[in-house]
């Protein structure tokens, strides 16, 4: 069994009259003279008010929604450039190293001592970009064995304490605090024999 809504005008007469009833608790009362006034209005003006305050409510969700919506792209298109730009500094770091081995293949053939020789320098130059890019080497020969960093490639019998790195196989690297690539070592273990 359904119950029939009121007609809306009835609601908003309803609405008035409650506003003008007097209360106890901490509302507000109506000035006399605006109670007056919305009493003497008609329903037809406070539903045409209604709807007008409410258009004017959904515009401003509207638009602010619509700044919303502009300002993730914005700010998308701001830090797929800023990913551009920082790629775009670490290529111009790594082109004199790369300068510095095509110069290097160059005179390999001629000058084999030249060759060598201009080999430490751009490895130099590689360090140096790396160094400015916030990439850090990761070579831990003679330190305990830290799985955060290093990769176990074998554990070898070894007179140093176990855990310990008795080998880089492979160097490791970290930007920043992200670890790119772990170090892949040879580690010492425990002496079975003792045991």
């Amino acid at each position: 069994m359904s119950q029939a809504n009121p007609p809306p005008v009835a609601d908003a007469e309803a609405q008035l009259a409650s506003a003008t009833t007097p209360t106890t608790d901490a509302t507000p009362e109506l000035h006399p003279d605006s109670a007056a006034e919305a009493a003497a209005r008609e329903p037809a003006e406070v539903i045409a008010e209604l709807t007008q305050k409410y258009a004017s409510a959904q515009a401003d969700y509207l638009r602010a929604l619509a700044e919303l919506d502009n300002y993730r792209k914005r700010a998308q298109r701001e830090m797929e450039q800023a990913r551009t730009f920082a790629i775009e500094r670490f290529a111009a770091e790594l082109l004199p190293v790369l300068d510095g081995f095509e110069l290097g293949l160059k005179s390999a053939t001629t000058d084999p001592q030249g060759f060598h020789t201009g080999q430490l320098a751009t490895f130099r130059l590689l360090e140096k970009a790396f160094e400015k890019a916030g990439i850090r080497v990761i070579d831990p020969t003679g330190a305990m064995f830290d799985p955060n960093e290093h990769e176990a490639m074998v554990a070898v019998a070894s007179p140093l304490a176990a855990g310990t790195v008795v080998e880089t196989i492979q160097k490791g690297y970290v930007l920043a605090t992200r670890l790119i690539r772990p170090a892949r070592v040879v580690v010492a273990k425990a002496d079975t024999a003792a045991l």
